[in-house]
């Protein structure tokens, strides 16, 4: 579903941010991208959604394969996809529903399928009574919930969510975790960044590490968790 081969990720400023990662997420699973701020997690995970491309190797994403990809093959690409990031993104000024809405808009959904998914992806995430709600009205949690929302209403294959629970307080946290658990016991694979060891720790997932660039540890590859266990 979403292979890495040998990928490298360079910027003019800040030189080689991937080196060499390769690596396979299958259908439906539910992975944790951890690693040191600015070990390139954030990096790969704009790769996997193609807002960008790598400087050498090959990603695949659904079919899609990032060398010589078209514009037009990105946008559709990202219609099959959900992204969630850390500080919501929300728009101030407009309801929940209104912002869920509006990822089914910009891709000129039928104005008639339009609030039948809205009302579905609200209900979804628990929040079937705050669609009329302003951001500023609601919590943090809520604001993030509405969010996932936005990112599941065209029932995405996968959810990309960069540090989902970062600016979120621990109940909130577990609540917005809970969720995604939910989304991917459904069959949407979820690949989520992340600084909470904790909440790693405890959920038994997959666990990728990144650290300076590249994987340094894969839970679901014996062989290169056994190799870092031994070099540690």
């Amino acid at each position: 579903m979403i292979r890495f081969q040998h990928v490298y990720k360079e910027y003019p400023r800040s030189g080689l941010v991937l080196q060499d990662v390769s690596l396979f997420v299958g259908k439906g699973e539910f992975i944790f991208l951890t690693g040191p701020s600015g070990a390139g997690k954030s990096s790969l995970l704009k790769l996997i959604y193609m807002e960008e491309l790598p400087t050498k190797g090959d990603v695949w994403v659904s079919g899609v394969r990032s060398k010589g990809v078209k514009r037009k093959e990105v946008a559709k690409l990202r219609r099959k996809l959900g992204v969630v990031f850390q500080d919501f993104r929300l728009l101030e000024d407009r309801t929940a529903e209104a912002n869920v809405a509006f990822a089914l808009e910009v891709i000129d959904a039928p104005r008639s399928a339009i609030q039948p998914k809205v009302a579905r992806a609200l209900a979804q995430v628990g929040l079937a009574a705050k669609g009329t709600s302003m951001p500023r009205e609601m919590s943090g949690g809520e604001q993030q919930r509405v969010a996932i929302a936005r990112a599941l209403v065209n029932d995405p294959f996968v959810l990309v969510a960069d540090e989902p629970t970062g600016n979120l307080d621990e109940r909130a946290t577990r609540g917005v975790f809970q969720l995604l658990r939910d989304i991917n016991a459904s069959g949407t694979a979820v690949v989520m960044a992340t600084h909470n060891l904790e909440l790693v720790r405890r959920s038994g997932y997959r666990t990728i590490e990144i650290n300076r660039g590249q994987v340094v540890f894969d839970s679901g590859d014996g062989d290169r968790a056994k190799k870092v266990e031994v070099l540690a």
